[in-house]
């Protein structure tokens, strides 16, 4: 059997490292791949080892602190002891390749040195992220994506500036699942009687299925997504409907990944659609956004007046978040 083998930091891994990894995968009966990760590093490794996982589910992926200084030497005597002998063969589009290989003893593959095949490095990917999307397998895209998220009360204009925007910024947007899941509930029923009550496990069900959406959506996005509400959100609506917070509900929210929330003030009547229970407690609900908004850390911007001012608003909030560097 022979066996394979590749090391990189993958920081983050692109299109570049796809193909060299299938093009080991495709000489050898097994493929270890070893993904050195430090401390220093923005994105953590185990997020990248579970994008190597999704990537090449074929391939053996393995997460080790980076402890080495860059000298082949060190790394093929750790490389031998880590996997109880040397590899057959080691695949590498670096210049230390030929020189690390010797060192184990085993042969060594070139594999696109000259990024022809695939134009991109991981420098050019840290250096402008959103550029480069389309080097990016879609779980690694969807980590860089802006997310951008209407938040406020009922009936302030969230979901209609949502479409806007998506249209005006050519991307994807998430509707609201607690709208869609409140619906199939009152189904049938007046929103003048009796409603039926909520439970904390629909709530948890809300705030994680609003998350998956997110994340699928993000995938395909152009460069931001445009969320109407999140499952930050969601423990608000929990708390008005229960009159408590749930820390399992909070905790969804707080795995939320948001570059700019946009606060719709509520400065224009309460329109009901047939579907809204919230009129009594919209200024509320407001209050409640502000306060929690707050202690995000998340910059926040509110959105008031007409609809073409708070479009206007909103699309020079997005444009300076897209402006942003990343850190990495």
């Amino acid at each position: 059997m022979t066996l394979g083998f590749v090391v990189g930091k993958f920081y983050p891994p692109h299109r570049g490292h796809k193909h060299l990894i299938d093009t080991a995968r495709r000489q050898v009966d097994r493929l270890v791949v070893l993904l050195p990760h430090h401390v220093t590093q923005k994105i953590p490794g185990e997020v990248r080892k579970r994008w190597l996982e999704e990537i090449h589910p074929d391939c053996e992926i393995h997460l080790v602190p980076d402890e080495l200084e860059n000298d082949s030497e060190q790394w093929a005597k750790f490389t031998r002891e880590y996997l109880g002998r040397s590899p057959d063969v080691v695949f590498t589009s670096e210049d230390y390749g030929p020189g690390f290989a010797e060192h184990l003893g085993c042969r060594h593959v070139m594999v696109d040195r000259l990024r022809q095949t695939v134009p991109v490095s991981g420098t050019l990917v840290r250096r402008e992220p959103l550029s480069h999307l389309d080097f990016l397998e879609p779980c690694v895209r969807a980590w860089f994506v802006r997310r951008v998220v209407l938040s406020g009360a009922e009936s302030t204009g969230k979901t209609t500036l949502a479409a806007l925007l998506a249209r005006e910024f050519e991307t994807a947007w998430v509707p609201e699942y607690g709208r869609e899941y409140w619906e199939a509930k009152v189904a049938g029923l007046s929103m003048d009687g009796p409603l039926p009550g909520w439970s904390s496990e629909e709530f948890v069900t809300i705030a994680s299925r609003q998350q998956q959406r997110e994340e699928l959506a993000a995938r395909s996005a152009n460069k931001v997504l445009i969320c109407d509400t999140n499952a930050f959100a969601t423990g608000l609506w929990h708390e008005r409907y229960l009159g408590h917070r749930d820390e399992r509900v909070d905790a969804i929210g707080r795995a939320d990944s948001v570059a700019l929330y946009l606060l719709c003030e509520p400065d224009f009547p309460f329109v009901q659609d047939g579907w809204r229970d919230g009129e009594r407690i919209r200024d509320w609900m407001h209050g409640r956004f502000v306060e929690e908004l707050a202690k995000t850390g998340v910059e926040t911007v509110r959105l008031r007046g007409p609809l073409e001012a708070r479009v206007r608003e909103a699309k020079r909030a997005i444009e300076a978040v897209l402006r942003k560097p990343f850190d990495l």
